[in-house]
């Protein structure tokens, strides 16, 4: 694509696919406050590089379901590259291809039973296999298999923090699979992210995921999601920032980053796009304004 004001932003974390709806009792009264150009850009790229932790969090959470659908578990303590870890990681070769070398793993109960929970745990934190840096710990609870209709997967964060960034809620996850199609509802409450800055937000939301490809097989790494959404978040000084899925986005879980979709962010009075390409898997996307556009390029 052609830009009209080319740059590169190094900072930028992956932009998000997991959009929120959430509310705001002030909205009225906020939307009237002006905000310039460069602060939307800002609030913009804080906000979205940190809602695409909360899509990483998610895809942790279905690699392990998918994982316990394919392995029973076996009650062992081995140890891997001298890390002590309560179950062998061939039992999740999905969950592992995401998660850190330094990562404790345990299952409650142990054997083939549900429900059943999982603590994912990053202890003082090491980096990861995508190269960021993670500490504290992720709590999977799942009512029953993943992949099973009526299913609910309850995800609690611990402590955990990405590159210094603090994330902190609760996300549900509900199979709504019907007539061979994979589908999932998504909310988040108690959403709130503090950014090494300083600088933070809340918010809560919902939005639905629809599995596009990869329905053929068992492992969860040929699997492409379409996902659609909306969300409100609040910041401390009161700016409101409303997102929605103008097309809907393209998510593989074998590429870091949406590739397909566009997605309207509205803060206050400002209104932007964000362009994820046309469907190959790379580091760019485009953010539109009224007055100009920029290449966006995610480490």
């Amino acid at each position: 694509m052609k830009l009209k004001s080319p740059l590169s932003i190094g900072t930028w974390i992956v932009l998000s696919a997991m959009l929120m709806l959430g509310a705001c009792k002030k909205e009225g009264s906020l939307q009237s406050t002006k905000v310039t150009e460069e602060e939307s850009l800002t609030l913009s790229q804080e906000n979205t590089s940190a809602e695409a932790e909360y899509d990483d969090v998610t895809e942790i959470g279905v690699s392990a379901g998918a994982d316990l659908e394919l392995n029973a578990p076996v009650e062992t303590n081995v140890s891997i590259n001298g890390l002590s870890l309560e179950t062998r990681p061939d039992l999740f070769p999905d969950l592992f291809f995401k998660v850190g070398p330094c990562t404790k793993i345990e299952i409650l109960p142990n054997d083939s039973t549900w429900p059943k929970t999982i603590v994912i745990n990053y202890g003082d934190g090491c980096i990861c296999r995508d190269g960021k840096f993670r500490k504290g710990a992720i709590v999977l609870h799942f009512t029953g298999p993943i992949r099973r209709p009526g299913s609910v997967l309850t995800i609690s964060l611990r402590g955990y923090y990405v590159n210094r960034m603090h994330i902190e809620g609760t996300k549900t996850i509900k199979n709504l699979t019907e007539n061979g199609v994979h589908k999932y509802s998504v909310h988040i409450e108690d959403g709130a992210v503090t950014l090494p800055s300083g600088r933070g937000f809340k918010y809560e939301g919902s939005k639905v995921v629809t599995q596009v490809r990869g329905m053929e097989t068992r492992t969860i790494r040929d699997d492409v999601y379409s996902i659609e959404g909306r969300n409100k978040t609040v910041y401390a000084n009161g700016t409101v920032v409303v997102k929605n899925t103008e097309t809907p986005l393209i998510k593989p879980v074998s590429c870091p980053w949406i590739v397909k979709g566009v997605l309207k962010i509205k803060i206050n009075d400002r209104v932007l796009y964000i362009d994820f390409g046309n469907g190959d898997c790379d580091n760019k996307a485009i953010l539109k304004w009224a007055n100009g556009e920029i290449e966006i390029r995610l480490p």
